[in-house]
């Protein structure tokens, strides 16, 4: 899909919004693209303080998740949570097969034999479904959390999905977040207090150790640090 024919000065709107608040970022957005906007969510630490945003300023941005039918018990209950704190609904959006009708077709454990046609099957492709008919997608992403986000601007164009993406969060750190969930009482996902700094599905996701790097818990037996949502290729 090619990117939308936008008015936008794509440019010039992540330079003059690349210092700016979170909230300031997201009211952008929501008079933007409104209704055609969405944030996408897999509850990590950074999704939480923009879905905090959203509802503690009722902003009328849409909310999904992707619902690969393998996240953590945790992360179900935290989903809950969110919902029921700020009063808003955060979608579903689930892959055609369920894990049992994929390994019928796949075989079993598909993410320990091929983690990226899983991830293209689970999270990739349901992806492209959420959005397709928004104009503009908004992440929880950072530059420091891999090399692929490192180049990322506060506005930009993503050609693979046809849409505008907002990356709020862009310039924070880690220490940023954290101090950010602790001053507001942003509820977050238990995991991370037990060596767990990066969630995403239990198959691909284990504890990281004193000195690793925050993802290095995500697909440890295999050379990946990326599901290919936030990927240049």
């Amino acid at each position: 899909m090619a990117v939308l024919d936008s008015p936008i000065d794509v440019p010039k709107a992540a330079a003059h919004l690349e210092g700016a608040p979170l909230e300031d970022i997201l009211t952008w957005a929501a008079g933007t693209f409104g209704p055609r906007v969405t944030f996408g969510t897999g509850f990590g630490v950074e999704g939480c303080i923009i879905i905090h945003a959203i509802g503690t300023r009722r902003l009328p941005i849409d909310i999904f998740t992707l619902d690969t039918g393998l996240l953590f018990p945790e992360t179900i209950e935290l989903w809950r949570t969110l919902e029921q704190r700020y009063g808003v609904a955060i979608r579903p959006v689930r892959p055609p097969q369920t894990v049992e009708q994929q390994a019928l077709h796949w075989g079993p454990a598909l993410w320990a034999r091929d983690p990226n046609r899983c991830c293209q099957l689970r999270k990739v492709e349901p992806l492209r479904a959420a959005l397709a008919g928004m104009d503009g997608w908004i992440t929880a992403i950072r530059r420091d959390q891999t090399p692929d986000r490192a180049s990322a601007a506060v506005v930009e164009a993503d050609a693979r999905f046809g849409v505008i993406k907002v990356n709020p969060l862009v310039r924070w750190t880690s220490k940023d977040v954290w101090r950010h969930v602790f001053a507001h009482d942003i509820p977050y996902n238990p995991l991370h207090d037990t060596g767990y700094p990066s969630i995403g599905c239990w198959p691909c996701t284990t504890p990281v150790g004193d000195g690793e790097d925050a993802r290095s818990g995500r697909w440890r037996l295999h050379q990946k640090q990326e599901c290919g949502l936030h990927a240049e290729s």
